[in-house]
């Protein structure tokens, strides 16, 4: 008798725990290692010249939109698992609930400095040319 080993699971029918656990983890990494990075330069003004703020404005919405389509991946995978909680499915849930929390907390927080950031008129990103 021959038995057979269990096939790789594919991602749409992978368990929405472990989905969620990927999402968020994908998320956060963007946050870290993408948008926080040119976001802290262009809150420090000094850090970026003049004539680089328009571009490096552009980037961060880049960026932004990005992160945006990643968070939107992670809340869909967060209603899977709400939705296989529902029908008794038990794994990782509440780990990975919290994880998915800080990754939430940590896009807001960032959502708010680029909208300031993003909103701004360039000017206030020049330096008084007076005091140079």
């Amino acid at each position: 008798m021959t038995t057979h080993s269990e096939p790789f699971i594919p991602s749409d029918t992978a368990p929405s725990d472990v989905c969620l656990m990927l999402r968020a983890h994908a998320q956060q990494y963007w946050l870290d290692r993408e948008v926080m990075p040119v976001l802290s330069e262009l809150e420090d003004r000094d850090s970026v010249p003049d004539d680089q703020v328009g571009a490096a404005l552009a980037y961060l919405e880049v960026l932004w939109f990005e992160a945006s389509i990643r968070a939107g991946e992670t809340e869909a995978a967060f209603a899977k698992l709400n939705d296989a909680a529902t029908r008794g499915e038990q794994r990782l849930h509440e780990q990975v609930r919290r994880y998915h929390a800080s990754v939430s907390k940590l896009h807001k927080a960032v959502e708010s400095h680029v909208a300031k950031l993003v909103a701004a008129p360039a000017d206030l990103y020049e330096h008084d040319s007076a005091t140079s």
